[in-house]
């Protein structure tokens, strides 16, 4: 068996002192390929205010000469073995147990590979996650035993992806928009002549995403 991934604690940024975590709403952010955990970290600022935000560091380091981070190894996604994402996604999990364990509620947003792993993190424990973003990112073939309680809860998802977008292949895509409505309540949208990236119109789509899901958690308590 592989040996567990663990996450670098000390990697995190976070947009407030960890020990704020306690019983507030806490968003994960979970870069792409290559980059690594101040990628994202600067689109908190489009971000509603009352989340505890935290940028988690991916474990490995892609073969030289690729810089930065990655989540599990990319040798073609025809080839790929699904249990790398669920290994990166069990190491999120893990990290949450340590370090977060207090928070009011959990959600995750992730880009590419991010996003992958944030919907793989779901697809294990559909209990811990109050919803997801996936942009530019996909859903990971193949089945897992939280998948059937998944499609019960049908947990909020958000998932934008551009028109030009030549890195995700298409069958995975196709199999994404497939499977992503038989298992969340899913926003989706596709931004015409977006590549693989992130557009000022989809954060704002995101931002709007965002603030419903605040609504609904405070509603709850």
């Amino acid at each position: 068996m592989p040996e567990a991934l663990v996450l670098d604690a000390d990697a995190v940024l976070w947009s407030a002192e960890r020990s704020a975590v306690g019983g507030r709403h806490l968003l994960l952010l979970l870069h792409g390929y290559g980059a690594d955990e101040h990628d994202l970290y600067p689109l908190r600022q489009y971000l509603p205010d009352a989340f505890v935000v935290a940028s988690l560091a991916a474990p490995l380091a892609p073969p030289w000469p690729a810089p930065g981070r990655s989540w599990y190894p990319i040798d073609g996604f025809e080839g790929a073995d699904a249990s790398h994402v669920t290994r990166a996604a069990q190491a999120v999990i893990a990290w949450i147990d340590a370090h977060a364990a207090g928070a009011a509620s959990v959600g995750l947003l992730g880009f590419s590979q991010g996003g992958a792993v944030s919907l793989q993190a779901m697809r294990l424990e559909p209990q811990r996650f109050a919803y997801a973003v996936n942009l530019s990112g996909y859903a990971t073939p193949g089945e897992l035993p939280g998948d059937a309680e998944l499609a019960e809860r049908r947990p909020p998802v958000f998932w934008g992806r551009g028109t030009n977008d030549d890195v995700i292949p298409g069958f995975v895509v196709a199999h994404t928009t497939q499977w992503l409505p038989e298992h969340a309540d899913l926003s989706g949208r596709v931004y015409p002549g977006l590549t693989h990236s992130v557009s000022e119109q989809e954060l704002g789509d995101v931002a709007a995403f965002l603030d419903k899901r605040l609504t609904a958690l405070d509603t709850v308590d």
